[in-house]
C-alpha cells in the first residue's frame, strides 16, 4: 500500500492583526500612487490594543492624511466598536514617516526608469501547478476561498454573530505523483459575539462555510475542527498584536514552493520584494500555462542598484516535458526580467495593491492582476520546441 501524503495550508481573514497591518500599508501606498507614479514608499504599520503605530520612509509629491487612510481601513474591515476590541472611530493613530535613503535612492534612479538598479539585494521565488485552474497548490486556494467566504457571510449578515478575526487551515491528501485526492481536514477558528454558543458556531460554520467550499472534496473521513479552543471572544490587535510583512507564506504558496523571504504591503514597485516575486509568479505560471510542466518554481536574484538578475533559474520536479535549461532559454528570451522592465510591462506603477493584501497575492481570479496574465505561454511553448 503506498503511503499517504499530506500537505497543508493555512489562510487568515482581513480582520487578523497582521493582515490588518498589511491592508492600511498598501492603502498608504495606494493613496500615494494615485497622485504621484514615481512614489517611492517603505511604509510598515504595527497594531495593538487600541493602537495603530504607522512607520517607514516615504519620498513623494502626493499628500496622505494617514490617520484617516489607517482609520477608513480599520472600519472597512469591520472593526467598528468596542464591543468588537477594536474601533476605528476611536481607536489611537501615530506617524513616524521619514524620507528615502539619499544613498538607496542613489542606486535605484538611473534617468532611463527601464536601466534603474533594483531596490535591494535579495531572491524571490514564483510557484504555479495544475492542481486548480488558477495554477495555484489545492491546499493554499481552499484555505484563501475558506477565509473570504467566512469574511463574506459576515459582510452580508447572513451570520450576524461573526467577528472580524478568524483563519483556516487545510490538510488535503496527495497521491504518490502528488495529484490531490480529497481534503483530510479543514480548520476554521473565527472570532464571535460573546452570546453565541459553540454548537451553534460549529453547525453553521460547516453549513454556510465549510461545505460550500470544500465540501466536494471532502468525505466520510474528513476531519473537521471549529473553534477547537471552545471560545474566541477577544480577537484583532486586542488579542494580539500585529505587524505589516508577518503572512508571507499566506500571502504566496502556503508553504507548497520556497520563498525567498521578502514581505510585499507597504512596498512600492521599486522595491523587489515584491516586483520581482510578481515576475517570479508570472514565469512560472506561464510555463505551465505552455505546458512545458504541471509543477513550476522560478527562482531570481539581485544586487541593490544593479539592473540585470544575479541569477535565474527553474525547477519543474521532474514535470518537465523538455530539458529545464530549454525553457531556461525560452525565458530569456521573452522576459526582461530587470526591475525597471517589471514595472513597465506589468504596469506596477498603479493603485492596485490594497486588494492584494488580503486572500493571497496570486492566483486570485477575483482581480485582474497583471502578473496573473498568460499570453506569453505560446510563446514559451514555441521557442522551447513544443
Amino acid at each position: 500500500m503506498t503511503e499517504r501524503k499530506l500537505l497543508t495550508s493555512e489562510s487568515v481573514t482581513e480582520g487578523h492583526p497582521d493582515k490588518m497591518c498589511d491592508q492600511i500599508s498598501d492603502s498608504v501606498l495606494d493613496t500615494l500612487l494615485a497622485q504621484d507614479r514615481m512614489s517611492r514608499v517603505a511604509c510598515e504599520t504595527a497594531t495593538t490594543n487600541g493602537l495603530v503605530l504607522v512607520m517607514g520612509e516615504i519620498t513623494t509629491k502626493g499628500y496622505a492624511d494617514i490617520s484617516k487612510i489607517v482609520r477608513q481601513a480599520v472600519l472597512d474591515i469591520g472593526y467598528d466598536s468596542s464591543e468588537k476590541g477594536f474601533d476605528g472611530h476611536t481607536c489611537g493613530v501615530m506617524v513616524a514617516i521619514s524620507e528615502q535613503s539619499p544613498d538607496i535612492a542613489m542606486g535605484v534612479s538611473r534617468g532611463e526608469e527601464i536601466e534603474n538598479g533594483a531596490g535591494d539585494q535579495g531572491m524571490m521565488m514564483g510557484f504555479a501547478c495544475t492542481e486548480t485552474p488558477e495554477y495555484m497548490p489545492l491546499t493554499i486556494s481552499l484555505a484563501h476561498k475558506l477565509t473570504k467566504h467566512l469574511a463574506e457571510v459576515r459582510k452580508s449578515g447572513k451570520l450576524t454573530w461573526l467577528w472580524p478575526d478568524g483563519k483556516s487551515q487545510v490538510t488535503v491528501e496527495y497521491d504518490e505523483k502528488w495529484n490531490p485526492i480529497r481534503v483530510d481536514t479543514v480548520v476554521i477558528s473565527t472570532q464571535h459575539r460573546d452570546d453565541i454558543d459553540l454548537e451553534t458556531i460549529q453547525t453553521q460554520i460547516v453549513k454556510e462555510v465549510i461545505r460550500p467550499v470544500a465540501g466536494k472534496l471532502m468525505d466520510a473521513e474528513t476531519k473537521i475542527h471549529v473553534n477547537p479552543t471552545g471560545r474566541f471572544v477577544i480577537g484583532g490587535p486586542r488579542g494580539d498584536a500585529g505587524l505589516t510583512g508577518r503572512k508571507i507564506i499566506v500571502d504566496t504558496y502556503g508553504g507548497v514552493g520556497r520563498h525567498g523571504g521578502g514581505a510585499f504591503s507597504g512596498k512600492d514597485p521599486t522595491k523587489v520584494d515584491r516586483s520581482g516575486a510578481y515576475a517570479a509568479r508570472w514565469v512560472a505560471k506561464n510555463i505551465v500555462a505552455a505546458g512545458l510542466a504541471t509543477r513550476c518554481e522560478f527562482m531570481l536574484s539581485y544586487a541593490i542598484g544593479v539592473a540585470q538578475p544575479t541569477s535565474i533559474g527553474i525547477e519543474t520536479f521532474g514535470t518537465g516535458v523538455v530539458d529545464d535549461s530549454a525553457i531556461l532559454r525560452a525565458v530569456r528570451k521573452h522576459f526582461d526580467l530587470r526591475p525597471g522592465a517589471i514595472i513597465q510591462e506589468l504596469d506596477l506603477r498603479r493603485p492596485i495593491y490594497r486588494q492584494t493584501a488580503a486572500y493571497g497575492h496570486f492566483g486570485r481570479i477575483d482581480l485582474d492582476l497583471p502578473w496573473e496574465d498568460t499570453s506569453r505561454a505560446a510563446d514559451l511553448r514555441k521557442t522551447a520546441g513544443r
